[in-house]
């Protein structure tokens, strides 16, 4: 399995435009952070996990050529804002894209996108079939088995996604021990880590780092990053053993 990261940075903590603090300033390409999603191929599947708002850069600038299915994570906006360019799917390969949520989550799209769950729809929008899915149930994409596992973001639920030895968890706050059995066992582990001060619904670095050591990962990545972090390197330097940043582009093997 081939896991790329779309997108490591979020909403939160984002400066204004022609900022000039240090993260914006950076040379650096590793500091240059669109919204959290990740691009898995496993076997002959294509699966995104979230649409945010560069989705369309996204899956330009990795050069994705077909998709299989979309994972939802929850329904903020920097997690589905880009949800209507799946058409650029549906018409290259002629077929509805299936999209695996919550209930909850599944409400939120048809709120959000109406135009395409309506009974008239409008020539080429997007056409997504949705798929629920609810925590702790394994579900199959062809042979492929995929366990959705609750967290926490703040009081609103959050789905992450394991596969095998990986596991993607992001937008935690907190965790259940329920969840977090869920998640023993996993070898690659990717978990948001916003910044160093606390914050009401998101894993500062301590907490993630926590996290990361009760699940007994042996390679741990950080993502769901603001600006707040600060750079890159300055990041990775502070870093225990078997843990990294992820940046935009980072592909890895599980």
């Amino acid at each position: 399995m081939r896991v790329t990261f779309l997108g490591t940075g979020t909403s939160q903590g984002v400066p204004v435009i022609a900022c000039q603090c240090a993260v914006c300033q950076s040379k650096d390409t590793k500091d240059k952070r669109l919204r959290t999603s990740i691009y898995i191929e496993i076997d002959h599947l294509h699966i995104v996990v979230d649409t945010g708002p560069d989705f369309r850069y996204q899956m330009l600038r990795q050069d994705v050529r077909y998709l299989d299915a979309v994972l939802i994570t929850h329904s903020h906006k920097d997690h589905i804002a880009g949800m209507d360019d799946v058409r650029a799917f549906n018409y290259q390969q002629q077929q509805s894209i299936p999209i695996y949520g919550s209930v909850a989550t599944h409400e939120a799209l048809k709120r959000e996108f109406y135009y395409a769950f309506g009974e008239i729809k409008y020539p080429g929008v997007p056409r997504l079939e949705l798929k629920p899915i609810a925590t702790g149930e394994a579900f199959f994409i062809e042979e492929v088995r995929i366990l959705p596992i609750e967290v926490m973001h703040h009081k609103m639920p959050v789905l992450g996604f394991r596969l095998g030895d990986f596991a993607y968890i992001t937008d935690a706050k907190t965790v259940t021990e329920q969840s977090k059995n869920l998640l023993k066992g996993v070898k690659v582990l990717v978990v948001n880590a916003l910044q160093n001060e606390p914050h009401i619904s998101h894993f500062t670095r301590d907490e993630a780092l926590a996290f990361a050591h009760q699940i007994g990962a042996q390679q741990t990545y950080l993502t769901h990053i603001s600006h707040r972090f600060g750079k890159h390197q300055e990041i990775e330097a502070d870093l225990p053993q078997g843990v990294n940043v992820a940046y935009d582009g980072l592909s890895i093997l599980v």
